[in-house]
């Protein structure tokens, strides 16, 4: 782990801890524990398999710890998008999701803008699937993972597979930055309804973000099921965050203290990563997937605290005067 100051702390100093569901946090623990490294977290593993008194073997076998508390932790939302497709090019559904590449397989290739004005990728058998919005298709790329519903009703389901190497800019920051609106105005819908009613520089706002991201085709063995996280597990809406995993363990249970307009306190499981979640007070909340959730986690950049839960001798090892 990169190095910050780390802090053990009491689960009296845990703001909400008794008011939590324990059960429906040591119930997403249960799916990717047996996938942690490490003797101290497969013997607790092991007990979680048990179905224990969760709040009890929560507080009896971890202990929390605060890392990098000098600053305000950012929490933002992700989501699951669900586009509407084809699985051939039509008038209407004329936007391809493609597969990797091989030369974006050896490192940083072309930008986003050349993958597209360029064309490199048409004709070679890449697609997966049309879609009809360019605009959703780019935010299927942040998010990295979706829904493509096809007109028969049937239903495919598209996972991160690589990327062009270049580096994600935030296309909300660039619209503050032109003055164009203030921080607190920003959301992913305020950025779709200005890309639609500005198509030639809403193209180009796009383009201000060169990395560019493919997929491949994920079998939805249970469509009530999240996408799957960095993990290789699904993930649980509401109780799943994407981390640093630099600071935070995957797996790891993580207790949220998240402010701004709907204060959250709760217990989540670190199952997942995103290319801009770096540091050790940030986490992404995983909302679910679909319209409104894509809503919820749009409006969401708020200040707060994480703290880590970790085996207690383990925790001790990164607080050795404790």
């Amino acid at each position: 782990m990169a190095e910050q100051s780390v802090t053990l702390l009491s689960f009296d100093d845990l703001q909400g801890w008794a008011e939590d569901d324990h059960a429906a946090a040591l119930s997403v623990f249960r799916n990717t524990c047996a996938d942690m490294p490490g003797e101290d977290w497969q013997a607790l593993c092991a007990i979680a398999e048990t179905t224990p008194q969760a709040r009890t073997f929560f507080e009896l076998f971890f202990r929390p710890v605060l890392i990098g508390g000098e600053e305000s932790a950012l929490f933002t939302g992700y989501f699951e998008p669900e586009l509407d497709g084809s699985p051939r090019p039509t008038a209407q559904f004329r936007y391809p999701v493609y597969r990797t590449p091989q030369e974006a397989r050896d490192g940083q290739w072309v930008s986003r803008r050349e993958i597209e004005e360029g064309g490199l990728l048409e004709g070679r058998g890449l697609e997966i699937a049309w879609v009809d919005d360019p605009v959703e298709l780019f935010f299927l790329q942040v998010q990295g993972s979706g829904r493509i519903r096809m007109a028969d009703g049937s239903v495919i389901r598209v996972g991160y597979d690589g990327r062009n190497g270049h580096p994600y800019r935030s296309i909300g920051q660039e619209l503050i930055r032109r003055g164009i609106y203030q921080p607190h105005q920003v959301s992913a819908q305020v950025i779709r309804n200005w890309v639609r009613r500005n198509p030639a520089a809403g193209r180009e706002l796009l383009f201000h973000n060169p990395s560019y991201i493919f997929f491949r085709e994920v079998d939805i063995a249970d469509p009530a099921l999240g996408p799957l996280g960095a993990m290789n597990r699904s993930v649980t809406p509401l109780r799943t965050i994407a981390v640093d995993p630099a600071y935070t363990p995957l797996g790891a249970p993580v207790w949220i203290e998240k402010g701004g307009a709907a204060p959250m306190h709760r217990l989540m499981i670190a199952q997942d990563t995103g290319g801009a979640i770096r540091g050790a007070q940030r986490a992404d909340i995983f909302f679910g997937f679909g319209d409104a959730a894509g809503e919820a986690a749009g409006t969401i950049r708020d200040p707060g605290r994480m703290v880590v839960l970790l085996p207690i001798e383990m925790a001790h090892q990164r607080v050795p005067d404790a």
